[in-house]
């Protein structure tokens, strides 16, 4: 189906789902999925969640995790049920302060209040738990890491299942409180704002985070270890912290700080491309334990492997660029990744561009002559590569091609106001590549979907580089100097 016949389908479809939105039907319970192509049990129907707060007690001695989350949301239909993601051993559940039944079962937590839930109606629903999360997998995968020190919840698309229950898809954001009990001289560190410890009488030690902006249940994450946490102040006013493994190798730790702590200076570089940074506070954790970086709300992660040979300031301009594309605005279903992973991927580029180490044209060029016209490289498609291959390296170089090919058809000035707008637009919400398609194409005012069609939707290497040359080897042309070490951070980052 061609990007034309997508976009006039999904402009049927919101009309069809307006007019369905206003039928009468009885009550039912939550569908247990929200309908994803890709991971069709993932999210939840029925209800919309406005705060998490999640209060847990870890020892990492036994990997026992142990506490309460209380969700609190609005029912958007009658319910006679819902599902929760979840994956670990629950003991109780209240729904509005009743006891309610339920039942686990591949990976979903169902829930039977035992009454009627009416649409529009609050609901406060308290989940408490013990398990020790490295034991449990769905379909032999975890998302929890047990570490030398510690624990950690990090993984894109899933996380949130081995830690807290949730309605596990980026189109139902919430804000967070994250609280954490853990034995003394270990520290915890998650999402926003650092709201404090408490001294427990046990040996513990509570650790607080609270995030007050939308955020996806996998872009929360939480960190438990020995780290130094380095608390600072970003010169635009904002918290700005960092944690750094102590397990960790002493010379990759020394590369790590001299790249995450440049993390105010690469945001406020990516403000002049995508407009304001659209959250309360700054900063990253290096550790152990991980083969990727992750664009954590607030707080990318990034695994040690990326500053095995130096400082690696690409990936922290990569991850800090999911915090606009990814993580204000989100993929609407998983198929759409190269809104977030295309544009990461170019904020790379624009970085090079900046510090003098190669101009975005020459990564384009050099990136495009690469692959030679018969690599598998060119049959993945951004635009929907399924779900086997979303982080599949095309996914990320092909998808910056696809940006950079925007950038030459339209100029910088609307380009630039092209992201911008966009951006600003869909803050804090979620979107479709259709709808960016449509976007571009009122602000430019030139026809796009031939252009997207050619880089996102059909399989085989295009013609030419977008603004370069046609079939020259790589060889022949000169290689930016950040082209190793961005095609490495992409190496790492596909392979994960």
């Amino acid at each position: 189906m061609s990007l034309r016949a997508k976009l006039t389908i999904g402009t049927a479809t919101a009309a069809s789902l307006l007019l369905l939105a206003g039928t009468a039907s009885a009550a039912t319970p939550g569908a247990p999925g929200i309908g994803d192509p890709y991971y069709p049990n993932a999210g939840n129907g029925g209800y919309d969640v406005s705060h998490y707060d999640v209060r847990l007690n870890y020892r990492p001695s036994d990997d026992n995790l142990s506490g309460t989350t209380t969700i609190t949301a609005k029912a958007t239909q009658d319910l006679t049920g819902f599902n929760l993601d979840f994956v670990l051993n629950v003991s109780s559940v209240r729904v509005n302060n009743r006891v309610a039944s339920f039942k686990t079962e591949k990976g979903e937590l169902v829930v039977d209040p035992k009454a009627t839930l009416r649409k529009g109606a609050d609901l406060t629903i308290v989940v408490t738990y013990s398990d020790a999360p490295s034991k449990r997998s769905v379909d032999g995968y975890t998302a929890w890491r047990r570490t030398a020190d510690g624990a950690l919840a990090i993984d894109e698309p899933d996380a949130a299942p081995w830690w807290y229950p949730s309605n596990n898809h980026p189109t139902d954001k919430a804000t967070f409180d994250v609280s954490v009990s853990v034995p003394d001289g270990l520290e915890v560190v998650s999402n926003g704002t650092f709201a404090g410890t408490v001294k427990q009488i046990n040996g513990w030690t509570r650790w607080r985070w609270r995030s007050v902006k939308p955020q996806a249940t996998y872009l929360t994450f939480v960190a438990i270890g020995q780290f130094e946490v380095r608390h600072q102040v970003a010169p635009n006013g904002q918290p700005f912290v960092t944690a750094y493994s102590l397990s960790s190798d002493s010379a990759d730790d020394e590369a790590a700080k001299a790249s995450v702590e440049r993390t105010p200076e690469i945001v406020e570089f990516l403000e002049g491309s995508f407009g304001p940074y659209p959250f309360e506070a700054q900063g990253g954790v290096v550790t152990p334990g991980i083969n990727f970086a992750l664009e954590n709300q607030t707080r990318s992660t990034y695994g040690t492997a990326f500053f095995r040979r130096g400082a690696n300031t690409y990936v922290v301009a990569h991850e800090n660029a999911h915090q606009w594309w990814g993580d204000s605005v989100s993929v609407h279903a998983w198929r759409n990744i190269w809104l977030n992973e295309g544009f990461a991927s170019y904020a790379e580029f624009l970085w090079s561009e900046y510090i003098g180490e190669g101009t975005a044209q020459e990564n384009a060029q050099f990136t495009y002559d690469l692959y030679p016209a018969d690599s598998p490289f060119w049959q993945v498609l951004p635009g929907d590569p399924g779900a086997d291959k979303q982080f599949d390296g095309a996914v990320y170089d092909r998808g910056a091609l696809a940006v950079h090919a925007l950038r030459v058809a339209v100029g910088d000035q609307h380009f630039f106001e092209i992201l911008k707008t966009w951006l600003a637009k869909k803050k804090y919400g979620d979107a479709t590549i259709e709808e960016f398609v449509a976007h571009a194409e009122k602000i430019s005012g030139k026809p796009l979907v031939e252009l997207f069609q050619t880089w996102l939707f059909t399989k085989g290497k295009p013609a030419a580089a977008p603004g370069g040359q046609v079939g020259i080897a790589a060889k022949s042309v000169a290689k930016p100097k950040s082209f190793d070490q961005i095609r490495e951070t992409h190496r790492i980052l596909s392979q994960s």
